[in-house]
């Protein structure tokens, strides 16, 4: 399937942090691997002037996620942290790039780039009807912002070449990429692009 770009487009980079690549405290692994595709697909949106959001964790120190308050998860992503800094080798342009923290506050949890934050708000700005997600982890922060953009009523196109998850149950990852595309995600990879 080839697919145009169009000025109603943009690409959604989910949580390509420190501390969910192989050295970090949650890692996905080869996390890593996928930075040097994810960065074809930023220079591609970015050469055509079409929007670019690089979601993250940015949790408080105390955040309900967290084993010590009761979560699933070691402390990750803590806000102004060498964790929270993205992948070093992520390209991250000057121009037409968001940066959208997702669970900010202590209390909310969010696997989710739409929920408490203003990234709806700022795709419907510009006019966006499709959206192209990459990141990590496939069975978490992807899957959900896949769902959450579906929910919203965006067309959604999964970047399967720039995807991994981190499995915390074996086949995890193959689950969470057949709910996204039952539920009316498209996959697709950099080839199908033009």
């Amino acid at each position: 399937m080839k697919v145009k770009l169009t000025k109603r487009d943009a690409l959604i980079v989910v949580d390509m942090q420190r501390d969910f690549m192989p050295q970090g405290v949650l890692p996905v692994p080869d996390g890593d691997k996928i930075v040097p595709r994810l960065n074809e697909y930023i220079k591609l949106f970015f050469e055509i002037g079409l929007p670019i959001f690089f979601t993250r964790d940015w949790h408080p120190k105390d955040h309900i996620s967290f084993k010590e308050q009761g979560g699933l998860w070691p402390p990750h992503c803590v806000q102004d942290t060498e964790g929270a800094e993205f992948h070093p080798e992520l390209f991250i342009p000057q121009d037409n790039r968001f940066i959208i923290s997702k669970g900010t506050s202590r209390d909310f949890d969010a696997y989710s780039g739409f929920q408490g934050t203003i990234l709806d708000s700022l795709l419907r700005e510009r006019g966006i009807k499709r959206l192209f997600v990459g990141g990590v982890a496939t069975d978490y922060c992807v899957k959900n912002t896949v769902l959450g953009g579906i929910n919203l009523g965006y067309q959604v196109f999964l970047l399967m070449d720039g995807i991994k998850g981190v499995d915390v149950k074996p086949g995890d990852s193959e689950k969470a990429i057949e709910e996204m595309l039952e539920n009316g995600a498209v996959s697709i990879s950099i080839q199908d692009i033009t």
